[in-house]
């Protein structure tokens, strides 16, 4: 991993933490992934090979960043969901700024307008975006992840379990796919078809 990369993510993740402890109304705070579970992602997509990845939630494009750093890699194509403008617009600089602006699409979209009507299919999702929509995004998320090694991550179900544990049964109990938590970060919820 290159150094200069770490380094400038880095310095970029401690700005973006100085914003969100200035502000006490949560909505208003970028709440970036965890680097430990961004690094992860990175490793994922990179092991996964993916190619098609979509990223709910783009807030400032933290993830955004990692996402496209191992798009590189794979030569994915990235297509990340953002409702405010603003923060889109910000991260579309910041990934300018990283030179990854390439690989990534930025929508200014309803995530849930988003995924009734594209009929894509993906090797990766990652859900970071506003919880109480996720058992409503669930009604869509299984027919745009690939059947055969596509994997969806969920950020933020141990930090916020009972905020999540609705959306985290309604897949569990459902025989057509196998998951795990892994307490990264805010904890990660991985999904894949069985």
């Amino acid at each position: 991993m290159s150094q200069k990369f770490l380094a400038k993510i880095d310095a970029l993740y401690q700005q973006f933490q100085a914003h969100d402890q200035a502000h006490s109304d949560r909505l208003k705070r970028y709440r970036n992934i965890e680097p430990e579970s961004a690094e992860l992602l990175n490793v994922l997509i990179r092991a996964q090979q993916s190619k098609r990845i979509l990223e709910i939630g783009t807030s400032t494009g933290y993830s955004t960043l990692w996402l496209a750093y191992a798009a590189q890699a794979t030569l994915a194509k990235i297509t990340t969901l953002e409702i405010d403008a603003e923060r889109s617009e910000l991260a579309h600089q910041n990934a300018v700024d990283f030179s990854l602006d390439r690989f990534v699409e930025f929508l200014v979209s309803d995530a849930q307008d988003y995924l009734r009507k594209t009929t894509e299919k993906f090797d990766f999702i990652l859900l970071d975006a506003e919880r109480d929509a996720y058992c409503d995004y669930w009604n869509y998320l299984p027919q745009i992840l690939k059947e055969k090694g596509g994997l969806l991550v969920v950020d933020n179900v141990v930090s916020h379990e009972s905020e999540v544990k609705d959306f985290l049964n309604l897949i569990r109990d459902n025989p057509k796919f196998s998951t795990a938590i892994l307490p990264i970060g805010a904890g990660l919820f991985l999904v894949t078809y069985n």
